[in-house]
């Protein structure tokens, strides 16, 4: 049976870079995607041309019926040993007075909840309480959390704090059971998603106020996600890595 990693929202960015880098290190890949079918194609297809093992599962995770089906998919292609919880939302830069409920409830419904209910399936599979063998679950949270994001996306960093929270408490209730889980927190890191912010110039002043004086890669970002999971981090559990160049 294939040794499975599911990456959520693996279709560009960091999910993506995790997914080329975990197929490398010998996992079969899942590559979960929403909307972008064509880009989480084009993947798979890069990770089969190098020799490897990967698939394509379209899925919103943030409804529950979708996540179930996509677990009871992989249940048929492998052994599930890692989930990378990457998909997340933001939305535009704005302050938080003028932020509307409806835009509260997607960031909260993908970001915490979809987190939530991957974990909850992967921990049935993975458990050894419940039959399985062990994991590693990685939540992909922010640097957010440190600074609140002001008049910026207040709403998205208190997801990326509730996130933290989840995982500190899950690592000690399934510490026992043969699953680690951690998180990393990327600062500024070069991906699309900061379009979605409306507010690209952020970033392209990185270099003024990040120590290291750039931005981060999502390379970068995935070889922390791959160490976390393996071995070598066996005694990581309910901890964060900071990837924020010194901020």
């Amino acid at each position: 049976m294939h040794k499975l990693i599911l990456i959520t929202g693996a279709s560009r960015g960091i999910g993506a870079a995790t997914a080329l880098l975990a197929a490398s290190q010998g996992y079969s890949v899942i590559v979960n995607y929403k909307s972008q079918k064509d880009k989480a194609i084009h993947l798979t297809e890069q990770i089969r041309n190098c020799g490897g093992n990967a698939w394509t599962i379209q899925a919103d995770i943030s409804c529950p019926e979708q996540v179930i089906h996509m677990f009871n998919e992989i249940d048929s292609l492998g052994i599930l040993k890692a989930l990378v919880n990457n998909a997340g939302v933001v939305d535009l830069q704005t302050s938080f007075v003028d932020v509307k409920p409806e835009r509260l409830q997607r960031i909260f419904n993908t970001n915490v909840i979809g987190a939530m209910l991957c974990a909850q399936q992967a921990i049935r599979r993975m458990s050894t309480r419940h039959g399985g063998t062990g994991g590693s679950i990685i939540n992909v949270s922010s640097s957010s959390v440190i600074t609140g994001s002001p008049n910026v996306y207040v709403d998205y960093a208190a997801s990326k704090g509730a996130l933290d929270v989840f995982t500190r408490g899950l690592a000690k209730e399934v510490a026992q059971e043969g699953i680690r889980v951690n998180a990393v927190r990327p600062g500024f890191i070069s991906t699309d998603i900061h379009a979605d912010t409306g507010n690209t110039e952020r970033f392209n002043n990185a270099d003024k106020i990040i120590p290291l004086g750039r931005c981060g890669n999502t390379e970068e970002i995935a070889e922390a996600i791959l160490w976390l999971i393996s071995e070598k981090a066996s005694y990581c559990a309910g901890s964060f890595l900071n990837l924020t160049g010194g901020l």
